[in-house]
């Protein structure tokens, strides 16, 4: 036997040695977490409050409800009879009609086919289990004691439905063939309306980017134009151009501008800016080599560019038809203002709430409006996630070459979509400026005395500015410090998923079916946060929480270019996290910070789709007037205030863009050392 043993192959493994949390670890934690728990209070939660309202079910339960009938002197025998077994006798009812709301009525007297409200009879009526409930005029009973009526408050007893759940809501839903055509219909518009949008948007951003054109910044400033205005503006458009007594109508050959053909005009002129500068930024980013290695082989400029250009930006194009799609798919206004009875999804979901009470079908709407926004988020996001990046640092930026011929050509095109843009917009100025349409046109400021015209006067104009810079404000600090706690809190990695997760939620909900999700789990009284239903507070909220998902996004962006040596020299000179936060990051993406703030500023100014239902009469807005006015037929005040939000944005663009300028001066003056 050796007296030597063989060295062991590996030490012993030693403790796990978890790394201590500091104290700015414990805050910045401590801070998503708030924000976390925000977006589960704004946005989570009143989406499971709207998806259990949509298989929430009621029906008329006869067998719970029984009665008793005198003779004519009022005398009873002690005969009970069922409604059940009534109505199975008299067929008063058929199983359809027992389907029900939550606010459905049953009327009584049909199960007594001699009944007279003049009869000496007297009825007496009472629920067979506790919690049954009926009501004598508007007396709710719910209990199991008899009811002695004579007959003429009988004929006011009317029986309440009880709730269940399950999937009848849907199956009404797809059973019902006006409903279920919304789909077909929404998808059409948003399928034919994304083909064009994207079409004309790539051309447009392939004559600024590819050409020597002249004027690029002017056709670039009008492309953003629409970007400044509701949705509902070109329908009004619209309408003043092809309506009955539209100016140029007779261009659509006989066809009519309400319906399908209005909806896609219209929503081309409203998405063409998101397509134009999702393409724009992927054509701006080529690398020349690719270019002139075409030309050394000899390809014609059509190969080049099929094999080329259109590979180089097909992530942007893929990405703008998801966009333009998700947009057209989910908005409201368009299809309202001009619409006529074709309807759409959006559409439906206010005729269920507003026009027929139905919250659950209102629910159901919502919840297959749902569904494709998010499949066209999560098929962008994917495609995102595939992109590589076309720039290496060894790429040379491409810059076009002059060509007279191609110049002129895009130019041209150029100026044909400017005039498309500009001109919707002169049309509805022009509107808001005549007295009487098509008989008197004299110009005038009547249009603009919004005090004589339904939808809240001036106070809805100041009302959305209010709102505007509320949610700019409030907007901008939480969604930038959420932005900061993800991207540099240390370790955390679940909780950082999860939170990025949260924040990624709100692209993919539509605008309406977040309001509506508000209705039902704001406008509970049981619900602590109940007292800021009807008030500006829970517009604030739902619109900083509709739009967070993009400020959220520009803020990440931001943070994620600042190296974290700076987290690092912080810690080591002992500083802590909030004054290196408040002294160097926020001063570094001040840039961002501006960019974010004027965007949350210019969509709550335009948004209708995500305040229609909430909004009281003290807090009406300039978006909603335009809506109210133009359901009340005051179409050129509609004009005139839809002109007033758009005069507005451009302002605060203006000064956006001034205090950048400056701003920027002062702060951003290491990058260019």
């Amino acid at each position: 036997m050796s007296f030597f043993q063989a060295a062991p192959t590996g030490l012993p493994a030693g403790p796990v040695i978890k790394p201590k949390l500091s104290r700015d670890d414990i805050v910045m934690r401590g801070g998503m977490l708030v924000i976390a728990l925000y977006l589960i209070v704004t946005l989570i939660l009143p989406l499971w409050a709207m998806l259990s309202k949509s298989i929430l079910t009621y029906h008329f339960d006869l067998s719970q409800y029984e009665f008793q009938v005198s003779d004519e002197v009022g005398t009873f025998d002690g005969t009970i009879l069922n409604a059940a077994v009534l109505n199975t006798e008299t067929k008063a009812y058929a199983p359809d009609d027992l389907s029900a709301g939550s606010d459905s009525r049953l009327s009584v007297t049909s199960f007594f086919p001699d009944f007279s409200f003049r009869s000496p009879v007297l009825y007496q009526v009472r629920n067979t289990v506790e919690g049954g409930r009926f009501l004598v005029g508007s007396t709710l009973n719910d209990t199991t004691d008899w009811v002695e009526l004579d007959s003429n408050t009988f004929r006011r007893v009317q029986l309440r439905p009880v709730q269940s759940t399950g999937l009848e809501n849907f199956v009404n839903y797809f059973s019902t063939p006006a409903l279920f055509n919304s789909i077909k219909n929404s998808v059409m518009i948003a399928t034919i309306s994304t083909i064009i949008t994207v079409t004309l948007a790539f051309w447009f951003a392939y004559a600024l980017n590819r050409t020597c054109m002249r004027f690029k910044g002017a056709f670039r400033l009008v492309a953003m134009m629409p970007i400044l205005v509701p949705s509902l503006l070109p329908g009004i458009a619209l309408v003043y151009l092809f309506g009955n007594q539209g100016m140029i109508k007779e261009l659509l050959f006989g066809a009519s501008i309400y319906g399908p053909i209005g909806i896609v005009i219209g929503s081309v002129f409203f998405t063409f800016p998101h397509a134009f500068i999702i393409i724009s930024t992927a054509l701006a980013i080529s690398d020349a080599r690719l270019y002139e290695a075409a030309t050394c082989l000899r390809s014609t400029p059509w190969r080049t560019f099929w094999t080329v250009t259109i590979p180089g930006a097909r992530y942007g194009l893929i990405s703008a038809a998801f966009v333009v799609f998700n947009l057209v798919i989910t908005d409201f206004g368009l299809p309202k203002v001009i619409g006529g009875q074709f309807n759409v999804l959006a559409v439906d979901i206010y005729k269920q709430v507003i026009g027929q009470q139905n919250f659950e079908m209102g629910a159901v709407v919502s919840v297959v409006l749902v569904i494709p926004a998010i499949l066209a988020f999560a098929i962008d996001r994917l495609v995102q996630g595939k992109q590589v990046a076309q720039l290496s640092s060894r790429s040379v930026p491409f810059q076009p070459s002059p060509n007279a011929k191609n110049d002129r050509l895009f130019f041209i095109y150029a100026l044909f979509v400017a005039i498309f843009i500009v001109g919707m917009l002169l049309v509805c100025q022009f509107a808001a400026l005549v007295k009487f349409w098509p008989y008197d046109l004299s110009l005038s400021l009547k249009n603009y005395q919004f005090g004589n015209m339904d939808g809240g006067g001036w106070a809805s104009y100041f009302n959305s500015i209010k709102l505007g810079f509320l949610t700019a404000i409030v907007g901008t600090i939480i969604v930038f410090f959420g932005a900061y706690l993800v991207e540099k809190t240390n370790r955390f990695f679940v909780g950082r998923a999860m939170f990025q997760m949260f924040a990624m939620l709100p692209m993919a909900i539509p605008g309406m079916v977040l309001g509506l999700a508000y209705i039902f789990f704001f406008n509970n009284p049981a619900n602590p946060f109940n007292a800021i239903y009807g008030t500006m507070a829970i517009l604030v909220i739902c619109s900083v929480t509709h739009f967070y998902t993009v400020s959220h996004l520009t803020a990440v962006t931001a943070l994620k270019q600042m190296d974290r040596e700076f987290e690092s020299v912080s810690s080591s000179l002992k500083q802590p996290t909030l004054k290196l936060f408040t002294r160097v990051t926020v001063p570094v993406c001040l840039p961002s910070v501006l960019d974010i703030s004027i965007y949350l500023f210019v969509n709550a100014m335009t948004t209708v789709s995500a305040v229609v239902f909430l909004y009281s009469p003290t807090t009406t807005l300039a978006s909603i007037a335009v809506l109210n006015m133009d359901d009340a037929g005051d179409i050129a005040p509609a004009a005139a205030m839809g002109m007033m939000i758009f005069y507005t944005n451009a302002a605060a663009r203006i000064i956006h863009l001034i205090a950048s300028k400056g701003i920027m001066r002062r702060t951003q003056a290491w990058r260019a050392r």
